[in-house]
């Protein structure tokens, strides 16, 4: 099996002698032909601290007699559950009847067809450790074509993650609306805490297979915090026999989620859920399945938007079809060629050439500030700052015992210390709580080395506060007149340079802006310029800024 995502090495994670007991729950029903597979992908974890426990759902075939073989072999490791009598109750009870049995602070489910990844627990259980508010960890799905062995299969496998911003603690109810748009929200996919699961009274007993997983997924999303991670762990196996496949085959699919959205609306309601993004969704959602037939599911030409537009093309002068397009669509409006409307910004001199200072707080600042705001509690005991102290001051409030300023270069009145991080011979091991350096890895051309000594003189336990400029930044003519301006980065390039001195896990990779920010950063505009919507707007394609979150490992 072709893990999908780096690993870290195993030694990482033996140095972390707090592991907590983890439960994890299959439930099966006559999965006879995969279930080994799911077993032993558990086996594979190199997070070693798990029981095992073998939910049966009433099977009929050989895979009865493959759990409970395996509870007999490893009676330390798995256990071996059924209803009375045998019976076959469905997904939920089944997963309730596993909860029930569970001992571990931590809980996962895996379908008895699908496969983790052999770093799932060790990772996911490290982020619920830095994120004691995160109720779970949840991260993309593999669509695992592949497993059949047919060469031509593997081109079809391809990652899903939720429609967030990845890496980071989304507050409730904000995960519903991507449970509503995309289903890639699992508990399967997850990691969660066990007082967690009873906090929102586990799973609904009354969906039987279909949909038992969004309903559960919404129930927690709507009442705590999610953490969403951009690591893939786990392989959706997709097969003809699998419940989903078989309902889409009878037609029974569109039944389940009309249930399953009817169910939501009644529990947002009794929850007082209030979120207008989330009702806006789930109205939309409850209309296609209500009116499928108006929704896509038959030919075009039956939908009526589409009568609509035919009749206005024939009737309507051009210029008028095109303001209406622009009106009804919004900002999903696309102008047709050459009718793009730049107004100010169709220039080739930007507004700006200093970043936007001139005319108030740059866009980037902006994006740096969230990141700050959101880790203001890491900031504390003694914190290096380079350049000055103004973020130390602003969000370390009063936990900051000790405020130091780096500088590369003699001068800077407000410097502590000066070096080069390339070089930072000179600068203490294992001295700082906490670091913040933001826009500052773009000027250093060794930027390796320069990782390796924030990492160096870092205690242990300590947090890296790092910012750096994506897609959309200027060069800087200050900077390259004294000591260069060398990279633009993406939040893959920084992770894979980050992981080569940091655990894996211990690095949270966020992304800030969308192409308005970008385009108004390239042109020097400030935060006045926008609306916060537009400035919150997150579309990952788009990196304006990156920041990052990286802890060193407790020695």
């Amino acid at each position: 099996m072709q893990a999908v995502t780096q690993t870290a090495p195993r030694d990482a994670w033996e140095k972390n002698t707090d592991k907590p007991l983890v439960s994890v729950i299959i439930i099966f029903l006559n999965e006879e032909r995969f279930i080994r597979e799911a077993i032993e992908s558990v086996f594979a974890q190199t997070y070693e601290n798990w029981k095992l426990l073998l939910v049966d759902d009433g099977s009929t075939d050989a895979s009865t007699k493959i759990a409970r073989r395996y509870a007999e072999r490893y009676p330390e490791r798995v256990r071996y559950l059924e209803h009375d009598g045998h019976q076959n109750r469905g997904m939920s009870a089944s997963r309730n009847l596993g909860i029930r049995h569970a001992k571990g602070k931590y809980i996962g489910f895996l379908d008895a067809d699908d496969v983790w990844l052999p770093e799932k627990l060790a990772e996911q259980t490290t982020i619920l450790s830095l994120y004691p508010d995160a109720a779970m960890v949840c991260g993309p799905v593999e669509w695992w074509y592949s497993w059949t062995g047919d060469p031509d299969a593997k081109e079809r496998n391809h990652v899903v993650a939720p429609a967030v911003q990845i890496d980071t603690l989304v507050p409730p109810p904000k995960l519903v609306t991507s449970i509503l748009k995309t289903e890639t929200v699992t508990t399967t996919s997850s990691l969660l805490r066990r007082d967690a699961i009873e906090t929102v009274g586990g799973f609904e007993d009354s969906f039987y297979g279909l949909y038992e997983d969004q309903v559960f997924c919404a129930k927690l999303s709507t009442q705590l915090p999610v953490f969403v991670a951009g690591k893939c762990w786990y392989r959706w196996r997709k097969h003809p026999d699998s419940s989903c496949a078989v309902a889409v085959q009878t037609g029974n699919y569109g039944d389940a989620r009309l249930t399953f959205l009817q169910w939501l609306k009644k529990y947002l309601a009794e929850q007082n859920i209030e979120d207008s993004d989330v009702w806006k969704v789930l109205r939309r959602e409850l209309w296609k399945c209500q009116h499928p037939n108006l929704s896509g599911h038959v030919r075009r030409s039956w939908r009526p938007e589409e009568w609509f537009k035919n009749l206005a093309k024939r009737t309507l002068p051009i210029p008028v079809q095109r303001w209406l397009r622009a009106r009804w669509y919004g900002r999903d409006h696309v102008p047709p060629l050459g009718c793009v409307d730049f107004g100010s910004l169709r220039r080739t001199a930007p507004v700006s050439r200093v970043f936007g200072f001139d005319r108030g707080v740059p866009i980037d600042r902006y994006y740096i500030e969230q990141l700050l705001a959101k880790h203001a509690s890491e900031i504390r005991g003694r914190v290096l700052e380079i350049g000055d102290n103004t973020y130390t001051r602003k969000f370390g409030a009063g936990r900051v015992l000790q405020a130091d300023v780096l500088h590369v270069v003699e001068g800077n009145p407000q410097a502590t210390m000066v070096a080069d991080l390339a070089d930072g011979a000179s600068l203490p091991s294992d001295s700082f709580d906490c670091i913040i350096c933001t826009q500052t890895l773009m000027f250093i051309y060794d930027v390796r080395a320069a990782i390796s000594t924030l990492h160096r003189i870092l205690k242990s336990g300590g947090v890296l506060l790092v910012t750096v400029a994506g897609v959309s930044h200027q060069i800087s003519r200050y900077d390259v007149e004294r000591w260069g301006d060398y990279w633009r980065f993406t939040s893959l390039s920084m992770r894979r340079l980050l992981e080569e001195v940091f655990p894996p896990a211990s690095i949270l990779v966020e992304t800030y802006g969308n192409v308005m920010a970008a385009m108004a950063l390239l042109q020097g505009l400030a935060v006045a310029d926008l609306s916060g919507t537009e400035l919150d707007a997150h579309d990952p394609d788009y990196e304006v800024t990156i920041g990052i979150k990286a802890v060193k490992p407790q020695i």
